[in-house]
C-alpha cells in the first residue's frame, strides 16, 4: 500500500522503528482535511491524536480503533465528527488552551474534547463558565422531567399511606396536576388577599369598636373573617408539612418560614389575651398582642408562592448581589462625602437646620435618591452648590447599576420560560418513542420482553431516555454514542 518516492509514512505492518517525530499525520475530520507533526502532537501523549503516531505498527485493529477509517493509500485518517469542533480542540497543541466558538454548543463541544481525549483543564475559564451555566440548565432540565414521571408514576409496592401523601402534595403543591389542585390554589390566593384587605380595613376607625375600657379595637365581623382565614392557612400549612417527602427541608425552605410567621402571631396573642393577663400588666399585653399583630404584614409574601412573576423577581435579585452591593457602596461614599461637606458649608449659617454630620445623612439620603422632603435644607450658597451636585450624583449612582438588576431579571425569566417548554418537549418526545416503540415491537419484541419481564435495562430505558439532540444523560444510566455530532437546538 506504501506510495512510491513517499516515506513519510511507515506502512501498517513496520515495526514502529522511523523516528515519530519527523512523522506527518493527516487526518480528514468531516471532509476537512489537517496535517500535523509528531513533534506537536506527543507533547499531549494522552490525547487521541498523539495515539496516532504510533499506531501503524500496531495493525489495522489498531488503527480501526482510534478513527472511522484509514486510506492507506493517501496515509489519511478519517473521523466522522464536527469539523468546527476540531479547528478548536487542535489550538491545544499550538497555544496550550482551548476556546470554543460562537455557535457551538458547549455540551456537544465537551463531548468531542472527551473524544478526543483532551481534558477539560485545557479549556479557557471563559469558556468554562458558558459550560457549567449548559450542564446547569440540562440538570434543571432534568429534574423537571424526573419530578412529573414521579408524579405520573405509581409504585404498586408502596404503602398506602406514602401514596395517600405523594396525593396530598400533588393536591396542595402542584397546582396543574389537576382541576380540584387549581381549585385549591386559586383559594388559597383569595384567602391571602382577604386576609390581607381585612388587616387592612381593620385599622379604619370609623369600622372599629371600643371595648369596655374604652380601648379601640378591631370590628367582631372582622376578626371572625380573620379567624377564618387562618384556620384556612393553618390546615393547609399542617397537610403540606405531613405530606412533604422531606420535612426538614421543608421546615426551612423561605417560603414555608413565611407561611409559619404569617400563622404565629395569631395563636401566640390569642395565648396571650387569654393567659398573659396573669402573668403581667394587661397593658404590657395589649402591647404585645399589638406588636404582634403587626406581623401579620408577612402573609402578603404568601402570594409569591402563587406568582411566577415574584419568584423570578426573588431569584433574580439573589443574583444580582454583587450589582446590589455597588449601588449601596456608591450611595454610602455619597452620603458620607455629601453630608459631610454640607455640615462644614452650612455652619456659618446662624440659623442653620445641620446639627452634626449624623443627623445630615438623613438629608443627604433623601437629596441623593430625589426624594427631598424638605425637613432639612440648605441655606448658604455653598450649601445649595452642594445640594445640586449631591442630586446629580446619586441620580447617576442608582442608574449605573439599574440596568444589569433589570438584565438578570429578564435573562432569568426567559430562562425558566425556555427551561419550562424544554422539559415538556422532553416529555413529548419520550411519549412519542414510547408509542413508537410498543407499535413497532407489538408482535416479536413484545413477546421476547414477556419472558425476560419488564424489569430489563432495555424496556426500562424506553420511558427514560429521550432521543432529541438536547440529548439529557441524566435521564438514562447507559451510556449513548453518536457516530455524527448533532446540532443543539
Amino acid at each position: 500500500c506504501k506510495m512510491a518516492g513517499d516515506s513519510r509514512f511507515p506502512d501498517v505492518d513496520t515495526d514502529g522503528s522511523e523516528n515519530s517525530e519527523d512523522m506527518e499525520i493527516v487526518v480528514n475530520v468531516g471532509g476537512v482535511r489537517q496535517v500535523f507533526y509528531g513533534d506537536n502532537l506527543t507533547q499531549y501523549p494522552e490525547t487521541r491524536l498523539a495515539e496516532l503516531v504510533n499506531c501503524l505498527s500496531g495493525g489495522y485493529d489498531t488503527i480501526f480503533s482510534l478513527c472511522d477509517d484509514y486510506d492507506p493509500g493517501k496515509r489519511e485518517f478519517y473521523f466522522d465528527r464536527d469539523p468546527d469542533a476540531f479547528k478548536c480542540i487542535i489550538d491545544v497543541y499550538y497555544f496550550g488552551e482551548i476556546h470554543m466558538k460562537k455557535g457551538i454548543c458547549p455540551i456537544c463541544f465537551k463531548n468531542e474534547m472527551e473524544f478526543w481525549k483532551v481534558d477539560l483543564k485545557f479549556l479557557d475559564d471563559c469558556c468554562k463558565a458558558h459550560l457549567s451555566e449548559k450542564k446547569e440548565e440540562l440538570e434543571e432540565i432534568a429534574r423537571r422531567v424526573q419530578l412529573i414521571l414521579d408524579d405520573l408514576g405509581v409504585d404498586a409496592s408502596e404503602s398506602r399511606w406514602k401514596r395517600c401523601q405523594k396525593c396530598i402534595w400533588k393536591f396542595l403543591e402542584k397546582p396543574e396536576s389537576s382541576y380540584p389542585a387549581r381549585v385549591i390554589a386559586v383559594l388559597s390566593f383569595l384567602f391571602i388577599l382577604i386576609s390581607s384587605v381585612v388587616m387592612c380595613v381593620g385599622t379604619i376607625p370609623d369600622l372599629q369598636v371600643v371595648d369596655a375600657e374604652g380601648n379601640r379595637m378591631e370590628h367582631p365581623t372582622l376578626d371572625s373573617i380573620e379567624t377564618a382565614c387562618i384556620g384556612w392557612f393553618t390546615m393547609e400549612y399542617v397537610l403540606r408539612l405531613i405530606s412533604s417527602p422531606n420535612k426538614f427541608h421543608f421546615a426551612l425552605s423561605f417560603m414555608n418560614i413565611v407561611d409559619v410567621l404569617a400563622i404565629l402571631p395569631f395563636y401566640v396573642s390569642l395565648t396571650l389575651t387569654h393567659l398573659g393577663a396573669k402573668l403581667m400588666e394587661l397593658s404590657n399585653v395589649q402591647q404585645a398582642v399589638q406588636a404582634l399583630r403587626i406581623m401579620r404584614i408577612a402573609r402578603i409574601f404568601k402570594l409569591a408562592r402563587h406568582s411566577s412573576g415574584l419568584q423570578t423577581l426573588t431569584y433574580a435579585l439573589k443574583r444580582s448581589f454583587k450589582e446590589l452591593g455597588l449601588l449601596l457602596m456608591y450611595l454610602a461614599v455619597g452620603i458620607f462625602v455629601f453630608s459631610a461637606l454640607g455640615y462644614t458649608m452650612e455652619q456659618s449659617h446662624p440659623e442653620t437646620l445641620f446639627k452634626s454630620i449624623p443627623q445630615s445623612f438623613w438629608w443627604a439620603i433623601i437629596t441623593m435618591t430625589t426624594v427631598g422632603y424638605g425637613d432639612i435644607y440648605p441655606k448658604t450658597t455653598l450649601g445649595k452648590l452642594n445640594a445640586a451636585i449631591s442630586f446629580l450624583c446619586g441620580v447617576i449612582a442608582i442608574a449605573l447599576p439599574i440596568h444589569p438588576i433589570i438584565n438578570n431579571f429578564v435573562r432569568y425569566y426567559n430562562k425558566q420560560r425556555v427551561l419550562e417548554t424544554a422539559a415538556k418537549h422532553e416529555l413529548e418526545l419520550m411519549e412519542l418513542n414510547s408509542a413508537e416503540g410498543k407499535a413497532a415491537g407489538s408482535r416479536s419484541e413484545l413477546e421476547d420482553l414477556s419472558r425476560e419481564g419488564k424489569e430489563s435495562p432495555f424496556y426500562s430505558s424506553r420511558i427514560k431516555v429521550s432521543h432529541s439532540d438536547t440529548f439529557i444523560h441524566l435521564l438514562s444510566e447507559e451510556k449513548h454514542y453518536r457516530t455524527r455530532l448533532q446540532s443543539c437546538k
